[in-house]
């Protein structure tokens, strides 16, 4: 549909949002001073003028006149505005229809000759008013996402862990045991705004001092020239033994319109340039030795390979692991962790450990206790952590990065560190 429908219609809509709102806003501020209920007046609308003006510019206007990280920040603004917004509504619309029935009730009620409902459900005589305290609980609820998506911003999207896991694989050789591994995976250079915390994690990952570094694809946004000013910092990433990388959906360029195939190919053939000049060991469809007295371990790495029809599926596993029988163990490289269940635990049985991203975990989480809940368990089978299945093993690392909204909330960014063990 056209843009000249699409964005009126949904400035209307959000105005909408914004009138249902304001009216519990003025409710919460009512018993304020003048000068205090003008001042929310003039920052409730204030801040829709800048999301409304922010979503026609970003639209209508050469990205170029804007630049990408004004046309993110836009972006992240208007969605922190109306999703705080919609968590008002949904307290709002519990309240209306609240209402709702106590009026129908009350209409049932005196065509029937019933008792007269109580009065106080009424206010100044009126049969059904809001309530305050709905109204003001729904303010403050609007307000949770807001807090809790600045805080996701300026400390949850860089605030590196280390996650350690101990691999027990029963096909390990005396030679390997004790391996060290780190893993990181969604890099997603463009979407950085803080160069001096990506440096950080970067230094946990040397820190850890493993013997390989794997990396599992999404290096960029869309284009290869998002990492350039971080060629320096990642080609800092080096281990004894090499680090490996593959590709990710995103660095495929398929989500951007391109002058031409060859000028989408020619950014690809960059962005895999831009690993060489790093120092990593990209593996397209391919695979390398770890050879140790005699016994081999073998890294495969897959192009993009998906479960999902709505990514693109470039690998080929078959050609990847294409050499590698006389390995004690394979360890593949793959983006996608539906790529397990579409081939990889189904026809590849010799397959010992897959290492995934992709998810990002959605970059939000809520953890209890033992137990982490996310809405990317909703979208993926696997989509955080370490699952097995017989003797077969697939890890699904949540991000160095971010994309689309520039933080986390209670699901940081993540460096994994292997180690291998006898089962």
């Amino acid at each position: 549909m056209n843009k000249l429908i699409i964005i009126p219609v949904v400035t209307a809509i959000f105005l909408v949002i914004d009138y249902y709102v304001w009216q519990a806003v003025k409710v919460s501020v009512q018993n304020f001073s003048q000068s205090i209920q003008q001042s929310a007046r003039y920052i409730f609308w204030g801040l829709t003028t800048l999301s409304l003006v922010g979503l026609w510019l970003y639209n209508f206007t050469n990205p170029d006149l804007l630049g990408k990280t004004i046309r993110t920040w836009i972006m992240v603004g208007i969605f922190m505005n109306y999703l705080s917004k919609i968590f008002v509504v949904l307290f709002l619309l519990i309240d209306d229809i609240g209402r709702l029935i106590r009026w129908i009730v009350q209409k049932v009620q005196l065509l029937t000759n019933s008792a007269p409902v109580d009065a106080t459900s009424a206010t100044q005589g009126e049969p059904i008013t809001r309530s305050e305290f709905l109204m003001k609980t729904a303010v403050i609820a609007g307000t949770v996402p807001a807090v809790a998506m600045t805080w996701g911003i300026l400390s949850g999207a860089h605030d590196y862990r280390i996650r350690k896991v101990k691999l027990a694989l029963p096909n390990l050789p005396k030679e390997f045991e004790g391996l060290t591994i780190a893993q990181i995976s969604d890099i997603h250079s463009g979407s950085f705004f803080n160069k001096v915390a990506v440096k950080g994690g970067i230094e946990m990952i040397l820190n850890a001092k493993p013997d390989m570094v794997f990396f599992t694809g999404d290096l960029v946004n869309n284009q290869a020239v998002e990492v350039q000013e971080y060629i320096d910092l990642f080609g800092k990433v080096k281990a004894p033994l090499g680090v490996f990388s593959t590709l990710g959906n995103h660095d495929y360029g398929d989500y951007v319109q391109w002058a031409s195939p060859a000028a989408k190919q020619k950014n690809l053939n960059n962005l895999i340039h831009a690993h060489k000049v790093m120092g990593w060991d990209i593996l397209n469809d391919e695979n390398r030795f770890i050879e140790q007295n005699g016994e081999k371990l073998a890294i495969i790495g897959v192009q993009n390979i998906s479960g999902q029809s709505r990514f693109h599926s470039y690998g080929d596993l078959a050609k990847a692991v294409k050499g590698t029988d006389e390995a004690a163990v394979k360890l593949l490289l793959s983006h996608d962790p539906t790529h397990w269940d579409k081939e990889v635990n189904t026809k590849y049985k010799d397959i010992d450990v897959m290492f995934s991203g992709h998810t990002h975990g959605t970059q939000f989480g809520i953890t209890v206790g033992d137990t982490t809940w996310s809405p990317a368990q909703y979208v993926y089978k696997q989509w955080a952590g370490l699952y097995e299945q017989d003797n077969q093993k697939l890890y699904v690392n949540r991000g160095y990065g971010y994309i689309g909204y520039p933080g986390r909330v209670g699901m940081p960014p993540e460096i994994t560190v292997f180690e291998l063990k006898k089962a």
